[in-house]
C-alpha cells in the first residue's frame, strides 16, 4: 500500500460480541500501516464497545438515517472500506462511496446449510482470521496480539463494588446472552454454581437481574447477583479481574478473550462449528498451561446442533436439549482445576 493512501472505513454495525472478535482488525492496521488514518463505523448503541480503543482515529455513528450518514462518510473522501458487516446497508455504503472496498468472506449459505440441514461445509477459519483475511490485499497480517477491549480511565470497578467475601478471588458466571436458546435454564444455572465451592459473581444486564437473583438464592453469601447493577465497562471488569470466567455464547465472553483469561464456553442453539469459538493469540496462548485457554462444553450426538446463527426464543425441537442436557458436574469440576 502506497504510503500517501491512509484513510481506510472499517465498517462493522453490531454486535458487541462480533466488534470484539473484529478488534484485531484496527490493531493490525494502525500498527502495519504507518500514518494510517483508521475510522469506524457502527451503531450508535454500540458506542460503548470502542470508544476508548486507541487504535481508531474517528468513530462514525450509524442511528438509523443513511440520508444523513452517507454525506458525511463522502466527505471524508476514504482510501478503502473494510466491510465486516457485509449486508445491504453496507454494501449500500460501498456503492455511494464508490471507492475499493474488501469484505470478508461471510459464509451465509455455509451457516444456513448447517442450521438448517446439519451439513457442515464450514471451513476451518475462525471469524476473527476471516476478518483479517479482509486485509491481505492491504498487506495486513495477523501479529498473533489476540483480541483488544479497552475500559475508559475511571470506568471501572472499585473494589468495595463488590463484597468483601469476593474481594480474594472469584469466578465470573456470565448468565445473559441475546436468546433463550443461547443460555442455560435458571435450575441448570443453580446447579452449576452449587457445585463450585467457590466465590461467584454472576454477569449480566438489567434483563437478567430477576434471574440472577433466583439463582444466587442457593447461597446469597457465596453467589453474589451483579446482573444489572453495572455498566459494560464495569461488566467487562469484572470480567477482566475474575480467576475464571463461565460464559453462554456472547459478548463478555469474547471480552474475558480479549483480557486472556481462561474461559469455560457452554454452547446451546449456536455452536463453536459457526467459527465464533472463543479466541487468542499466539502471544496469548504462550501464556497458559499446555497452550490451553478455553474449554468448549457441547452435549454430544445431537443432530439438531446448531439450530441458528444467533440463537432462538425458544427450542424449535421442544426438548431444548443442548443446555438441559449439560453436564453442570463437569463444568464445575474443570472451573475448580482451572482455578
Amino acid at each position: 500500500m502506497e504510503a500517501s493512501t491512509k484513510k481506510i472505513l472499517v465498517i462493522r454495525f453490531s454486535s458487541i460480541g462480533d466488534i470484539v472478535l473484529a478488534s484485531p482488525v484496527f490493531r493490525c492496521l494502525k500498527q502495519q500501516l504507518p500514518g494510517v488514518e483508521v475510522h469506524f463505523l457502527t451503531k450508535l448503541s454500540m458506542k460503548a464497545v470502542t470508544e476508548a480503543n486507541p487504535y481508531i482515529d474517528h468513530f462514525h455513528y450509524f442511528n438509523n438515517n443513511l440520508n444523513e450518514l452517507v454525506p458525511q462518510l463522502m466527505s471524508q473522501q476514504f482510501d478503502y472500506i473494510i466491510d465486516l458487516h457485509k449486508n445491504f446497508r453496507s454494501w449500500l455504503i460501498q456503492f455511494q462511496l464508490k471507492v475499493p472496498a474488501y469484505a470478508f468472506h461471510k459464509l451465509s449459505r455455509q451457516k444456513w446449510l448447517l442450521t438448517r440441514f446439519g451439513i457442515n461445509q464450514m471451513p476451518d477459519r475462525h471469524i476473527t482470521l476471516r476478518s483479517l483475511d479482509a486485509l491481505a490485499p492491504l498487506g495486513i497480517v495477523n501479529d498473533e496480539q489476540g483480541l483488544d477491549y479497552f475500559i475508559p480511565e475511571g470506568k471501572g470497578i472499585q473494589i468495595t463494588d463488590i463484597p468483601s467475601s469476593h474481594q480474594f478471588g472469584y469466578i465470573a458466571i456470565v448468565i445473559g446472552a441475546s436468546y433463550a436458546t443461547k443460555k442455560l435454564p435458571i435450575p441448570k444455572l443453580q446447579q452449576l454454581c452449587a457445585q463450585i465451592p467457590y466465590p461467584i459473581i454472576l454477569i449480566g444486564g438489567k434483563e437478567d437481574q430477576l434471574e440472577g437473583d433466583t439463582i444466587a438464592s442457593i447461597d446469597s453469601i457465596r453467589v453474589y447477583n451483579a446482573c444489572g447493577k453495572f455498566s459494560l465497562h464495569e461488566s467487562a471488569d469484572l470480567v477482566k479481574q475474575a480467576k475464571l470466567v463461565i460464559s453462554h455464547d456472547t459478548g463478555l465472553q469474547y471480552i474475558a478473550c480479549a483480557f486472556n483469561k481462561k474461559v469455560l464456553a457452554i454452547w446451546g442453539g449456536t455452536s463453536p462449528m459457526l467459527a465464533v469459538e472463543p479466541y487468542y493469540g499466539a502471544e496469548q496462548l504462550a501464556l497458559h498451561k499446555n497452550r490451553i485457554a478455553y474449554h468448549n462444553f457441547i452435549v454430544p450426538n445431537l443432530s439438531c446442533q446448531p439450530c441458528s446463527n444467533y440463537g432462538k426464543r425458544k427450542c424449535p425441537k421442544g426438548h431444548f436439549n443442548c443446555m438441559q442436557l449439560q453436564d453442570t458436574e463437569s463444568i464445575a469440576a474443570m472451573a475448580m482445576q482451572w482455578i
